[in-house]
């Protein structure tokens, strides 16, 4: 579970980093990767995650947060 935490943490604290709009699809929900709280009640370490950003830094946050999702073994299809 803890690693769980870390991963939670560092992707909020990178979405948080950027301008642009930073939001997780996971199935049927849509979660803002900004809001610890919405990552830790969605989050599982299974399953196949769409990742949606739009703004004016979004090259630079996508590659930053393929890199944590990759880091913790979570597969993310950037959208």
């Amino acid at each position: 579970m803890s690693n769980k935490n870390a991963a939670i943490v560092e992707l909020s604290q990178t979405a948080n980093q950027f301008k642009s709009s930073i939001v997780l699809q996971y199935e049927n929900k849509y979660i803002d990767v900004k809001s610890i709280l919405g990552l830790f009640t969605t989050l599982v370490n299974t399953g196949e995650y769409e990742l949606h950003v739009h703004g004016p830094d979004e090259a630079e946050a996508k590659t930053a947060m393929k890199e944590v999702f990759e880091k913790h073994g979570m597969t993310v299809a950037v959208i």
